[in-house]
């Protein structure tokens, strides 16, 4: 959503959420939602505030306004890498929410947080690789069901062992384009 958007009124707010305007001017009076008010006295409320709120407390919202997105962690050590793989995604007609790690101690982590559907996972990496990553990832209850693309420059070799600690599949780097994303869009189906 861009912040060129004009704010809401808190009678879109109370559409898209299905409460009524009191409710809303409740949250805004409880500082759960931030607004302003405007000269005329009429509360207004930011795209990124109400962005914010809706996060902080899960609401759902209609799918029209508020489109799911998958989310995908792009874990390389190269960062002209994981350029090309986010620019790769963003030309894609799926809108993709997407983050980034420079290696495999950092993408455990933001898997614990920001819940991907999705790695494209490097295999040679500094810390922890690609293979304990997989292995990782694939061996707990929480995770096991996220997809896992990996790419390396390594060959045959390290494209079967990867396969055999759970990645869905590998593609050999560079990566091509167009089969890149073939295989995003097969792999979050």
């Amino acid at each position: 959503m861009s912040e060129n958007k004009r704010p809401y009124t808190t009678g879109e707010i109370a559409r898209m959420c299905s409460v009524t305007i009191n409710a809303v001017k409740k949250w805004i009076a409880a500082e759960k939602l931030s607004a302003f008010r405007t000269p005329g006295g009429h509360f207004r409320i930011k795209a990124s505030d109400f962005t914010e709120f809706l996060g902080k407390y899960k609401l759902d919202v209609k799918e029209a306004l508020f489109p799911v997105r998958k989310r995908v962690l792009i874990i390389d050590d190269e960062k002209d890498v994981r350029a090309y793989i986010k620019g790769a995604l963003e030309t894609m007609d799926a809108k993709f929410m997407i983050e980034t790690a420079a290696d495999g101690y950092e993408a455990l982590i933001k898997v614990g947080d920001f819940k991907p559907e999705l790695l494209v996972l490097d295999i040679r990496m500094p810390r922890f690789d690609g293979f304990e990553v997989c292995r990782r990832i694939k061996g707990e209850a929480a995770t096991k069901d996220i997809k896992i693309l990996a790419v390396t420059a390594y060959g045959k070799e390290d494209m079967d062992k990867i396969i055999a600690c759970g990645a869905d599949y590998c593609l050999p780097k560079p990566i091509m384009l167009k089969e890149f994303q073939r295989n995003v869009q097969r792999l979050l189906g």
